[in-house]
C-alpha cells in the first residue's frame, strides 16, 4: 500500500492539541486594519478551534498528525 500523504498546506495552518482537537489562526488580521473594529481585531489574536462539522475534513488532510 502506498503511504497516505499529509496535505502540507493544511499542516502549516492547523495544529493538534493535547486533547485531540485542532486549533488554527484567524484570517484577515494582517493589513487594512483601520476599518475593522477594535473588538474584531482583538478576536484575531486568539486561536480558534475547528468545529465538529469540519473536524472530519481536517483529519483527512492530516492523517499522520
Amino acid at each position: 500500500m502506498p503511504r497516505i500523504k499529509t496535505c502540507r498546506a493544511a499542516a502549516k495552518r492547523f495544529k493538534k492539541t493535547g486533547s485531540g482537537k485542532y486549533k488554527f489562526r484567524k484570517s484577515h488580521a494582517s493589513h487594512i486594519l483601520t476599518k475593522k473594529t477594535t473588538k474584531r481585531k482583538r478576536s484575531f489574536r486568539k486561536d480558534q478551534m475547528v468545529d465538529q462539522d469540519n473536524i472530519k475534513a481536517v483529519r483527512r488532510l492530516l492523517p499522520n498528525g
